[in-house]
This record gives structure tokens, C-alpha cells and sequence, in this order.
């Protein structure tokens, strides 16, 4: 166990050690920058960064200064081999893997950074108009940060040194989001310069980013799996009547399982125990629901940068980096329960009216009509802000021929706050026709009139005259977090034997965290509902799907400014933050690693050998909430941990190489996850039990043991060939454990809920193959003298043991499934062209179906949710006006793919899910350089 006074010794010897250091210097080593301009010449370069690495490692490069050719970094990305993207939506991909796992490491010029509480930080957040080059490695040396059993992601921004002499580019794109009929601003500035002065070199560099996005989402989802009795029900229980847990009258409860892996059979003529009896079921939904998910998304960010260099042997670096965020995002959402039976309890007409219609082969209802349903609509706003500041001063220094020592001391301070308000409208309907899967897994409904009723328009959802107010929900956020960052590293240069190169450092960090939230809501049905107080949206789904394409709903910005008089209306009071609890975090990390070269049958074989320790001491206090007094409990955890690497590299040819790497890596739980408060959220759509969630402060590191073999050749200029085998074998899986739990709330009302919480209970294996390919054919004919191809494929295989358990939390066995967010397959294919002025890019990424989450353990259906495979099509083209002035055309996601889930591995017609429509962007820009 990592104990205390080790973790004193090892801060003391960082001060004795940094104590004869003239200043602190940066973590990164300065990379003499090549400016190159074109597709052609951002390949050769990011293939440069491949060869001349030890370790496995890909990168992409800007073509120019201020110029990623993609709306973000992540959508950049997805082109690099063993990297999938997924999470599309308000306007951009958010979601990346590396290698299918998604806990990835990611630095900013080589300095760990992260956002409000979190341990990282979201790329999508950083704008790719201050980015050079993003590195990714795959294997990992013990001098990087040990945290990421996924990879790291390194970014490096531009510096003053990078130039010859001043430099200013200005860079403007107008982007079109086609689903949210608006067009956007991105702005970026860099000026850099450079004096010669008898103090030294002098360097200042400024870059100034803003972009903004306004996005319209559209989902349509069929709800849930539950049973329900058929039109020969057995007593107690009516036509069609849904089947609950629990029944009076049922000598047995609960009558059914829910949450389980495959869910409820589905086989015609299923059955369920009743009273000693057997009585067939089915499986219908129960509920069907549209999403109109609108917003604005603001993002600025500000890098400064100054370098002083007083002689040859010694540099100082001064940064400073801001990343702001603002964003407004409307749901307007559409919601109707499919699942009442009461009209056909004791109805004869039951089987021609309920109109029930199964998929064939399979107890599942694909369509019928219910006749008194609930429905309801939610306007809910969230708003986001995020300010993130980093501050970095460090310096070089050449103390002799032999031996550099650069050390840098690194603040950060990150705050991340959202607001969210609700209101919901409610009322029954004379009856819902609906069509769970209509065709390609989107669902199809519509209501119906009365037609016993004058009022023929009963069904229109949109007008306000068919709803009555009902609850506001009233939530707000706050996460906090800072650190102070000391590194030492120092490198040896000296023949040593087979070591060419020995190096050291340090690494200490002293990390603090607190989250606060605010939870309330109220119900009032007898609001006025007004038009100033009301949203009807219109177009929705852009017709390819046969559903209601207006409703109105409550104007989330209306309640936001509003708010007070709101709370008021509803009986609520004025919103208290409640801390949910503050975390601090000292983290100690040393590394010794040696740089080798010898020859083998008189090729050079080189590499390095290394290891990284690091121990963190964690002290937590955590608020119990649900207690009249807010009680404040304390916790604390030690972990520490010896991480090896090896990596080699042969060259068995001219330009063929072979690389073989052996490292360990882990992973820290977030720091939510070790806040053991339970939060209780109660029933709201009826389903007889609410949900509950918690940490674990016992939570321990994941640790993955890694193995990767890879090959390269280089057998042209700007092309290569490479592949690499690779496995990944991990211990210690955070998954959630659920069980059922009784609790008593404020009201003194006792109820059932289903609680959650994070154990290290799983154990996982990863192992696939890489196959990459970058070639600028020499000697074509004119007419083709350009064009190039990037392609990648990647094959994964994956398997993750997790033990089951019962509502009461027992473990009864385990079982086996695949890691989620891991596609057995994916590919990318880019079509380049990069001749004189013009240059132009079209890329295709695709990957397979994938395990995406596990659904609330509540209903009939499969655990598993699944995502359908994923594509997107992508066009960039620039032109070089002048040596000053170029133009671009960029265009995202051109077939307009329908993102879609469902439950089940092999569920994708009869328990289709969610169909998510994203928009399509297309923009033009310019860039001036001068």
C-alpha cells in the first residue's frame, strides 16, 4: 500500500531535485516545425512522425497554419487507422476510440488537461483552428502519463519559435447546418513574431479562435419491452392488460424478471406462471416518443505563447490557454405511453379493436391501436458554460554536452456549470395508432379523433387547446476542479553499452475537485397555458418518417427567463446548491528509461526500455443530501502501481521496419464514480419503480497489460504500407451492479427503486489487426499526376466477463459479452488530389455494428443496446488563390446517415430502438497569410 510518508519523500526529493534549477521548463521536447502546405505534403509529414517514433504512434497534421480540414479534431481523426468515432449530434462527433476502448489520455503540448471534476478533456472542445499536429500514440513510453488504457492523444499548438520571423494568418468559414437552416461563423487569428535582441531571442505568439453552431437533432425511439396478457387472459387479469411485477391476486410476485441479458422469450406462445397455471403473453412497447433537439453552441479560445532564449543552450516558455464554452439546447419532446389495456379489459371486441399485429415467428407486437392513452410533451432547456484556464512556465537547458534538463511548473483551473428547466403539458388521447417498426426500424404513430365529438382536431398535438399544465423540473449544476503540476526531466546523452541515451523525471500533482447540485420539482395542471409560454416546432424527422411533424410544447426559454415567477407558480423555492462532494488528489510519478541501438545480422535493432512509478492519495468528503442536516462523511484511498514498457524497432530492410512493444497502462475511476451518496429519482412514466444511483469510493484503478507487433514500409516518397497485430488484456472493469432497494423520501413515502453503483467486478480481453496504407503513385500520366489514397482497416475482437446478479444483489453466475463501443470492424478510404493550387479530399469512414450501453434493468426486452453499423462521408477542397490567399470548400456527413440502435445482438428488426437524423454542413472559408 502507498503510504503517506512516501509519497513526503518522493515530493521532497522533486524540491531538492528542481532546487538548483535556474527556472522550470516545458514538459514537450521543441520540434523543429516544417511548414508544409497541401494534403500531400500533411501526409508525408504525419508519416514522418510514424517512421522516426519508437514507439506506435500515427498523427495527423494541419495542411496549413490555422487549417484542420474538418469542422472539429475528432471528425479529423476518424481517418487515422484504429480510431472510431461515434456520438454524432448538435452539430459535431463527439464521441473516439482508439483501438475500440475510449479511455484515452489526452495532452496539450505534452500537459495533462481536463475539464471542471473531470480526469480529461472533451477533444470536441479544443477548436482545430489552434491545432498543428495531434499525435496518437498507441503504445505507450513510461516517461508519458500512465493514465489511458485506451492510447494518448497528444496536441501540439503553434509557437513563436516555429516561425523564421512574424507570421499572421487570419482564417474565417462560414458552416450551413442543414437541419437547423442556419449558417455559422468560425474565426481564427494568429499573429506570431520573432527580435533578435543582445538579451537573446525574443518570440510572441497569439491565437484567437471562435466558433459558433446552431444544430437541430430529430430522433424517433419505440419504448420499451413489456408483457402483456393476450385477448385469453387468465383471472386476474384482463385483455391485453400489461403485466406489472406484481398483481393482486397472484400468489407469486414478481410474476416476471426483468433486466434479463436476452431479455423475456420471445418464441410464440411463450408463457408465464399464474397462480400454478401457464398463460401465453406478448411483448409489446410500452411507449412511443419523438425528440426535436435544437441549440446554439458557442466556443472561444485564446492561446498565448512567449519563448526567450537568452543563448544556445538555454529556452524559457511562457503559455497561457483559455477554452470557453456557452450552450443553449431546446428538447422538444414528444412522449406517449402505448401500454394502457383498460378499454379492452372486458371488451369482446377486444381482438378488432386493439388491432394487434406480431412480427412473424415471434410473440413481438409490431403494431396496434390503443384506444385512452396518456401523452405528454416536455420543453426542456439546458444551459452549459465552461471556462477553462492553463498556465504554463517552464525552461530548456543544456548543461552540458551531454545532459538537458527541462522542468515546468503547469496551473489549471476548469468550472463547468449547466442549468436545466422543464415543464411538461399532459393528456389523454382518444386513441394512438402505431406502428413500432413501419419500415428500416423507424416507427410510425399517429392519433386518433374522437369521432363521437364535435371537436374533430382532438389529435392535433400542436394546438394548446388539447393540453393542460403539469410538472416543472428544476435542476441546476456546478463542477470545479484545479491542479498545480511540477515536472523535472532530464536526459543523458552517453554511451553506455548498448544505451545511447538515458532518461529521468518526475512528475508531481496536486489535484482538487467538487461537484454541487440543485434537484426540485413541482406539478401545477392548472397554468394557463399562453402563447408566450408555448413552442410549436414544425418539419420534424424532414419527412422520412410517417409520425405528427409539429406539437407544442412548454418554451424552455421562456421558463429560463422566467424562472422565479415559475418556481413560484409551481410552489418551489428559490434553487440551493448542495455539495455533492470535494476530492483532493496528490499524485507522485517518477520514470527511468534507457534508449538502446546495437546491430543484428548488421541491421540496427533500437528501442527503450523503461518503467514508471506513480501513487496517488486520495482524500474525500462526501454530503448526504437526504439527511435533515446535510451530514459530511470523509473517505480516503492509496493506490500505487509499478508500470513497465518495451519497445523495440529492427530495420529488416531498407525502409521496412519491425516494432514489438510490451507496456502497462491504467486507468483511474472518475471521481463521481467514488462519491457513495445515493441519489433517488422517482417514478415518472409509471413503470412502478424508480431509479437510484451511487459510487464507490472503494474503486480501484483498471489495469491493462498490452502487447503490439507491428510492420511498416516505406517504399515510395510520401507513401507507405504498414500493419500491426496487436492484444490488450484488462483487469478490473468499472461496471455498474443494480439491485432493488426500499426508501423512505422527505414525505415520509416509501418506494421501490432500482439502485446502481460502480464495482471493479469485470475482467476484458482486446486483440485485432491493423492495416494502413498512404501512396502518391509516381509517374502517372498527366491527367491523373495527384491523385493519392489513404486507407485504413481495423478488426477487432473483444470479450468481457461480468457476473449477473439478482434484484437482491447476489451474484448468480457471470456471463460473457463484447466491450462496449467496440466495432468487430472499421475502415476508412480517402481519395486525395494535391496538384499546383488545388487540392481535394473525399473520405468515406465506416464502421460496424457495436455494444453501445446496457438499458435500465426495469423491462421484457434485452439488456443490450446495440448500435447499427456507421458511416460518413466527408469533402474538403482548397484552392491557392495567391501565395497569400486560398479558399476552401468543406462538406460533413453528404449522405446524411440515420444514426439507429436496438436491443439484442441480433434484435435489429423486431426490437429496433432509437433513428437519430444528424445534419449535413457544408462551408466555405478563407485563409489570408501574411
Amino acid at each position: 500500500m502507498f503510504q503517506k510518508k512516501t509519497l513526503s519523500m518522493a515530493v521532497a526529493m522533486v524540491a531538492a531535485f528542481g532546487a538548483g534549477l535556474p527556472a522550470f521548463a516545458q514538459q514537450d521536447e521543441q520540434i523543429e516545425e516544417v511548414v508544409v502546405t497541401g494534403i500531400r505534403g500533411s501526409l508525408t509529414q504525419a508519416l514522418d512522425v510514424k517512421r522516426n517514433n519508437t514507439q506506435i504512434v500515427d498523427a495527423i497534421v494541419a495542411e496549413d497554419i490555422g487549417k484542420f480540414p474538418d469542422n472539429n479534431v475528432i471528425e479529423a481523426m476518424q481517418r487515422i487507422t484504429g480510431v472510431q468515432v461515434t456520438n454524432r449530434g448538435s452539430g459535431e462527433v463527439a464521441g473516439i476510440s482508439i483501438r475500440g476502448l475510449t479511455d484515452i489520455n489526452t495532452t496539450v503540448n505534452g500537459r495533462n488537461i481536463f475539464t471542471a471534476s473531470g480526469l480529461a478533456v472533451a477533444l470536441q472542445d479544443i477548436p482545430a483552428s489552434l491545432i498543428k499536429q495531434v499525435d496518437v500514440y498507441k503504445t505507450r513510453s513510461a516517461s508519458q502519463i500512465e493514465n489511458g488504457i485506451a492510447g494518448s492523444v497528444d496536441i501540439k499548438t503553434q509557437r513563436p519559435f516555429d516561425f523564421d520571423g512574424s507570421k499572421i494568418v487570419v482564417a474565417a468559414r462560414a458552416i450551413n447546418q442543414e437541419q437547423a437552416d442556419k449558417t455559422d461563423p468560425n474565426i481564427s487569428v494568429l499573429a506570431s513574431d520573432r527580435w533578435e535582441t543582445s538579451s537573446g531571442d525574443f518570440g510572441a505568439l497569439v491565437n484567437l479562435s471562435f466558433a459558433e453552431t446552431n444544430y437541430r437533432d430529430q430522433s424517433i425511439t419505440a419504448g420499451a419491452m413489456v408483457p402483456f396478457a393476450t385477448d385469453n387472459p387468465l383471472a386476474p387479469f384482463g385483455n391485453y392488460e400489461r403485466i406489472f411485477l406484481d398483481k393482486p391476486g397472484v400468489a407469486e410476485n414478481p410474476i416476471w424478471t426483468p433486466g434479463l441479458l436476452n431479455g423475456l422469450p420471445s418464441a410464440p406462445g411463450s408463457t408465464l406462471d399464474i397462480n400454478g397455471q401457464p398463460m401465453e403473453y406478448i411483448l409489446g412497447r410500452d411507449a412511443v416518443f419523438a425528440s426535436d433537439f435544437t441549440g446554439k453552441r458557442e466556443r472561444s479560445a485564446a492561446n498565448v505563447s512567449l519563448q526567450f532564449a537568452p543563448n544556445d543552450t538555454s529556452e524559457y516558455t511562457f503559455e497561457a490557454f483559455y477554452n470557453g464554452y456557452r450552450n443553449d439546447s431546446f428538447n422538444s419532446l414528444l412522449f406517449t405511453f402505448a401500454d394502457w389495456w383498460g378499454s379492452y379489459a372486458n371488451s369482446p371486441t377486444a381482438a378488432a379493436d386493439a388491432n394487434v399485429v406480431l412480427f412473424e415467428g415471434t410473440n413481438i407486437v409490431k403494431s396496434r391501436s390503443v384506444k385512452d392513452n396518456w401523452s405528454f410533451t416536455s420543453g426542456d432547456l439546458t444551459t452549459g458554460k465552461t471556462d477553462s484556464f492553463v498556465y504554463a512556465l517552464g525552461g530548456d537547458w543544456q548543461l552540458t554536452d551531454d545532459l538537458n534538463v527541462k522542468s515546468e511548473v503547469v496551473y489549471q483551473e476548469s468550472t463547468f456549470e449547466t442549468d436545466f428547466i422543464a415543464a411538461r403539458y399532459e393528456n389523454a388521447r382518444y386513441g394512438l395508432n402505431v406502428d413500432f417498426n413501419a419500415g428500416g426500424g423507424i416507427p410510425a404513430f399517429s392519433f386518433i379523433d374522437n369521432p363521437a365529438t364535435a371537436n374533430l382536431n382532438e389529435a392535433d398535438v400542436a394546438d394548446v387547446a388539447n393540453w393542460k399544465t403539469a410538472q416543472l423540473y428544476d435542476n441546476a449544476n456546478k463542477n470545479e476542479g484545479d491542479a498545480v503540476t511540477f515536472t523535472t526531466d532530464a536526459t543523458y546523452d552517453a554511451a553506455l553499452g548498448i544505451f545511447t541515451q538515458i532518461n529521468a523525471g518526475i512528475r508531481i500533482d496536486q489535484r482538487t475537485a467538487a461537484e454541487s447540485f440543485s434537484r426540485q420539482e413541482g406539478f401545477n395542471n392548472a397554468v394557463a397555458i399562453t402563447d408566450e409560454l408555448t413552442y410549436i416546432n414544425s418539419g420534424f424527422f424532414d419527412g422520412q418518417a410517417d409520425v405528427p411533424t409539429t406539437w407544442a410544447v412548454a418554451n424552455g426559454y421562456y421558463l429560463r427567463s422566467n424562472a422565479d415567477q415559475m418556481r413560484s407558480v409551481y410552489g418551489l423555492q428559490k434553487k440551493r446548491m448542495d455539495e455533492s462532494f470535494n476530492i483532493d488528489e496528490l499524485t507522485a510519478s517518477a520514470y527511468v528509461t534507457g534508449q538502446y541501438e546495437f546491430e543484428v545480422a548488421g541491421r540496427k535493432l533500437d528501442g527503450e526500455i523503461g518503467v514508471r512509478y506513480t501513487g496517488s492519495e486520495t482524500d474525500m468528503e462526501f454530503t448526504d443530501t437526504a439527511s435533515a442536516g446535510r451530514d459530511v462523511y470523509a473517505d480516503s484511498t492509496d493506490t500505487s502501481k509499478f508500470l513497465p514498457s518495451l519497445s523495440l524497432r529492427y530495420e529488416l530492410a531498407d525502409d521496412l521496419y519491425a516494432r514489438l512493444a510490451y507496456t502497462e497502462t491504467l486507468r483511474r475511476p472518475n471521481f463521481a464514480a467514488l462519491n457513495s451518496q445515493i441519489i433517488y429519482n422517482e417514478d415518472v412514466t409509471g413503470i412502478g419503480y424508480g431509479t437510484a444511483s451511487g459510487g464507490n469510493a472503494d474503486l480501484k484503478p483498471t489495469e491493462s497489460k498490452n502487447y503490439d507487433f507491428s510492420l511498416e514500409w516505406y517504399f515510395a516518397e510520401s507513401s507507405s504500407l504498414y500493419g500491426t497485430l496487436f492484444k490488450r488484456e484488462v483487469e478490473g472493469f468499472v461496471i455498474d451492479f443494480r439491485r432493488q432497494v426500499q426508501h423512505t423520501n422527505e414525505d415520509g413515502e416509501t418506494g421501490t427503486y432500482v439502485l446502481s453503483q460502480p464495482f471493479n467486478a469485470s475482467n476484458g480481453e482486446l486483440s485485432g489487426l491493423e492495416l494502413g496504407a498512404v501512396w502518391f503513385p509516381q509517374n502517372l500520366p498527366w491527367y491523373l499526376d495527384g491523385f493519392g489514397i489513404q486507407a485504413s482497416y481495423t478488426a477487432l475482437d473483444s470479450s468481457q466477463t461480468t457476473p449477473m446478479t439478482n434484484s437482491a444483489g447476489e451474484i448468480t453466475g457471470s456471463k460473457e459479452t463484447d466491450l462496449f463501443g467496440v466495432s468487430d470492424e472499421s475502415y476508412s478510404v480517402v481519395l486525395a488530389y494535391d496538384k499546383d493550387n488545388l487540392g481535394m479530399r473525399l473520405s468515406y469512414a465506416w464502421r460496424s455494428e457495436f455494444l453501445n450501453n446496457y438499458e435500465a434493468a426495469l423491462f421484457a426486452n434485452p439488456l443490450e443496446i446495440w448500435r447499427k453499423p456507421e458511416a460518413s462521408m466527408d469533402l474538403q477542397i482548397s484552392y491557392q488563390v495567391t501565395d497569400n490567399l486560398s479558399l476552401t470548400f468543406d462538406g460533413t456527413n453528404l449522405t446524411e446517415e440515420i444514426y439507429q440502435s436496438y436491443y439484442g445482438e441480433n434484435g435489429s428488426t423486431t426490437n429496433n430502438f432509437g433513428s437519430s437524423l444528424y445534419s449535413r454542413t457544408f462551408a466555405v472559408g478563407a485563409r489570408i497569410t501574411f
